[in-house]
């Protein structure tokens, strides 16, 4: 579609399209005035950086009030919507900046867009109600899934005979203007960093493991992400589950943390009571904490707990076992480059997930401080953190520092 339309298509690496300041120089770079791109991968970039970025899709996840706020002043903003039983794409909305959650708009050509309630009944303006979706693009169903296809993909009683619709089970209602909003899912299935998840997939597994009796697993918001955290009632091990579950499932349906309950906490009527579930705490195990033992380590640990949310960080301990993935890892690598005044490339980050195994691969090395980059609280912390890690390194080395030679 680029080239049909006269424009370049722009290529790059996986570490280019990362986000964090290699997405970035490959906007810049490459001169790019249309991207799509989640909304996880918008809140960690700058708009403001992005002079000639004149349109913006976002895709892939429900996208908040902030996050449209942010990318609707002075370009265009797309919230585009649409399940991949529909051909990827179904519906999109222009957003203007008006402090609303965006709307997720309305149906593209040859597409028709109903919200019925359980009866099947179409919902007032209003009123929530399920989403179906109808049109040439909707699939003929899931291979070898008989039983599903036919729970998904339906009669379509309002248009020709023998047409169909697709149940997206998104809960949604009409706005007054036309649009539809977007108001969340009728069941456990979860979108996290983009990846569609059905939560009970991973209960099945997790249940599948000799050592857990019970088991539930949800997606919490947390530092405005959303990370799967499971609930066992069982005498398991942490990292017996984590590889149970990694045999069977992809590394993006691993729970982030790991509670153990004696009992999940149940409502009146015996059902599970999901507000009554607790927030984790995402701590190092006791079993497996190794202090830092050098100030190269102790500053790394540092951003690692930071970053994860974790009351400390051992230097054997794993950042993706630890509920880490690739769009914290580039926050880590942001506050590393603003620490010790060395860009380290992703890769590395990705080959040493250990603190011990990261500060090995650099030796010990930490080059001189450089210039500030942005913000008078960034400068300030960038400050106490070369402050502290240089005062500790002169300690180390008896009081010395030299130009060029820290380490």
């Amino acid at each position: 579609d680029a080239l049909l339309a006269g424009a370049t298509l722009v290529l790059a690496s996986r570490e280019e399209l990362l986000p964090g300041p290699g997405l970035l120089e490959t906007l810049r770079r490459g001169r790019v005035t249309v991207a799509t791109l989640p909304p996880s991968v918008l809140a960690m970039l700058p708009p403001d950086d992005l002079p000639e970025l004149r349109t913006v899709v976002s895709a892939g996840e429900a996208v908040d009030a902030a996050t449209g706020e942010r990318w609707s002043g002075g370009r265009a903003f797309v919230n585009a919507y649409g399940p991949t039983e529909t051909t990827v794409c179904a519906a999109s909305a222009h957003c203007e900046a008006d402090g609303r959650v965006p709307a997720i708009g309305r149906p593209l050509e040859n597409v028709r867009v109903y919200v019925l309630d359980a009866a099947g009944r179409p919902a007032p303006v209003g009123v929530p109600g399920e989403r179906y979706v109808g049109g040439v693009g909707v699939a003929r169903g899931y291979q070898g899934r008989p039983g599903l296809t036919a729970e998904r993909f339906v009669p379509d009683p309002f248009g020709a005979a023998g047409g169909r619709l697709y149940r997206t089970g998104d809960r949604v209602r009409w706005r007054a203007d036309g649009a539809i909003e977007y108001l969340g899912r009728l069941d456990f299935q979860v979108k996290v960093r983009g990846f569609r998840i059905e939560l009970g997939e991973i209960e099945a597994v997790l249940r599948g493991h000799e050592s857990v009796t019970d088991c539930v697993v949800v997606a919490r918001a947390e530092a405005g992400e959303q990370r799967l955290v499971a609930y066992i009632v069982g005498e398991a091990v942490v990292e017996a589950l984590r590889a149970h579950v990694r045999r069977s499932l992809p590394e993006y349906m691993l729970p982030s943390a790991f509670v153990f309950l004696d009992t999940l906490p149940l409502t009146s009527n015996g059902k599970l009571d999901r507000k009554a579930l607790p927030a984790p705490e995402l701590v190092s195990a006791e079993v497996s904490y190794v202090a830092p033992r050098r100030p190269l380590e102790a500053a790394m640990a540092g951003i690692w707990a930071e970053v994860l949310g974790c009351a400390r960080v051992g230097v054997n301990e794993n950042f993706f076992d630890l509920g880490g993935h690739s769009l914290l890892l580039v926050r880590v690598q942001a506050r590393l480059h603003e620490t010790l005044d060395r860009k380290i490339p992703i890769v590395d980050l990705f080959r040493f997930p250990t603190v011990a195994a990261l500060a090995e691969h650099l030796g010990g090395e930490v080059e001189g401080a450089g210039e500030p980059q942005a913000g008078a609280e960034g400068r300030r912390r960038r400050g106490r953190d070369r402050a502290a890690l240089r005062r500790a390194l002169a300690g180390q080395n008896g009081g010395t520092t030299h130009k060029g030679e820290d380490t």
